[in-house]
């Protein structure tokens, strides 16, 4: 206890010098979409590893196809400590548009909030800042001892840009990149500006596009309606019938393997300050949709859904024509959750748009890309600890949340190096990410870098 105590007073004194170093890291514009700042992105990769070196360890720039990537190891005193891995990003979104923001995007400067001091620069809180918390945790640690954990860092450039270097970087270093037994992933945001949380689910996705075709031609609805099937009336009845009544999806087998919440977590959800009507409202509405009987945030964290995301068919130009269409065609997206599997959920999918399908129709199917969801086991003993961590640091229970969407990153580390991550980020909703005016609140910052500290020892423990 003593050690995490000098440790967390290290932090504290000597956050001047860490604001600095942010700041140093946050005045390289390195944008990796727009090969004008190519060279910047180089730069931004080089100030890493030398920040890495200063602390005495291991650090690389690698060269990919696209922009470097870090890769550092440092070693702890203890031999059998356990070895996490840390990932963050070192790219940014462009600054565009320039006249949005109140000063030059990449001269970081402190700012008024509403809760107390902001960081307000491009890349303040995606991912710079959150980067910069552990960095300036593992610093406090070398000045007290060491480290309690091995760390092997990984800072990515093309993060931004959809990673396209990186599944080829991790299949290439395998054996390297998969010694830890954990991810740590900050790159993800507190319930609010007081409470943390540790994100434990990510929905998966599974996107199809169906495209029904009925006669051979465009025919005269005059001449032809009635007996002739219509594509898109073929089409609607099928969307119709994805649902009944009560919001559930109707495809056979779809929530077999959808697990029930384990009560704890519900509870804790059940106890969250978060207004429903307050949400709909923001978004021009009254009442939720979806499954009947189930809270709004375990709609979007905890529970599978099937989406049309866009329908085309007939006439769609201005004013009338009497079209009766050779086919017409919709993208579907469904969000998947606990052991669903993405191939499984779409070979339904399909049986059921056939067993929909009228004498004369026939189907195409067209997949654009499928991923299962990701959840940590909520009886992880890391897990549980960095829980205990965060909430001593904040003095809030953390939160345990879910994801409606993916974190692509999250999903490669699982399927390409077989180990889980820790989603742990110290981001508000109001952050105004790849928006003009960026901010990363200072307390994040600053009791971000005493959470990795706690969260490192407990891991350690």
């Amino acid at each position: 206890m003593a050690r995490i105590e000098a440790v967390l007073n290290s932090i504290d004194v000597n956050l001047d010098a860490s604001r600095e170093r942010l700041f140093d890291l946050l005045r390289i514009p390195s944008v990796s979409t727009d090969p004008a700042f190519t060279r910047h992105c180089l730069r931004a990769a080089d100030w890493l590893a030398d920040q890495l070196r200063g602390l005495g360890y291991m650090a690389e720039v690698r060269a990919t196809p696209g922009h470097p990537i870090v890769v550092g190891h440092a070693q702890a005193k203890r031999k059998d400590a356990p070895h996490v891995l840390f990932y963050g990003h070192y790219d940014v979104q462009p600054p565009d548009p320039l006249e949005l923001w109140e000063k030059d995007p990449f001269a970081p400067r402190l700012a008024a909030g509403k809760d107390g001091q902001d960081i307000v620069a491009r890349g303040a809180s995606d991912d710079k800042g959150q980067l910069m918390t552990f960095l300036e945790a593992c610093r406090a640690f070398e000045a007290n001892g060491g480290l309690p954990c091995h760390v092997t860092f990984l800072f990515e450039g093309e993060e931004e840009t959809g990673s396209p270097s990186l599944p080829a970087f991790l299949a290439t270093h395998r054996e390297e990149l998969s010694r830890p037994g954990l991810a740590l992933v900050c790159d993800t945001s507190m319930w609010n500006a007081r409470t943390p949380a540790i994100t434990v689910m990510l929905r998966g996705l599974a996107q199809e596009e169906v495209i029904i075709r009925g006669p051979s031609h465009d025919l005269h609805s005059g001449m032809f309606g009635g007996p002739v099937p219509n594509p898109i009336h073929i089409l609607g009845k099928i969307i119709g019938d994805l649902h009944d009544v009560d919001g559930r999806v109707t495809l056979p087998g779809f929530y077999d393997d959808v697990p029930d919440l384990p009560e704890a977590v519900a509870e804790q959800w059940r106890a969250l300050e978060f207004d429903e009507g307050d949400f709909l409202s923001s978004i021009g509405l009254t009442r939720p949709a979806g499954e009947t009987g189930r809270s709004l945030i375990e709609k979007i964290w905890a529970r599978p859904t099937c989406d049309v995301n866009g329908v085309v068919g007939g006439y769609t130009g201005k004013g009338a024509k009497t079209v009766l269409p050779a086919q017409a065609s919709a993208k579907f997206s469904f969000r998947l959750v606990g052991q669903q599997d993405a191939a499984v959920v779409l070979e339904s999918f399909r049986s059921f748009v056939r067993a929909h399908l009228p004498p004369d129709a026939r189907v195409e199917f067209i997949n654009h890309g499928a991923s299962n969801a990701l959840q940590l086991p909520f009886g992880s003993e890391a897990l549980s600890r960095a829980q205990r961590a965060l909430s001593e640091e904040w003095g809030k229970e953390a939160v345990l949340a879910g994801c409606g969407g993916s974190i692509p990153i999250v999903g490669a580390f699982k399927r390409d190096l077989g180990m889980d991550s820790l989603m742990i980020g110290f981001a508000l909703d109001d952050d105004r990410i790849h928006s003009p005016n960026e901010k990363y609140s200072w307390t994040s910052f600053h009791k971000g870098a005493r959470s990795w500290a706690r969260v490192l020892d407990a891991l350690a423990a």
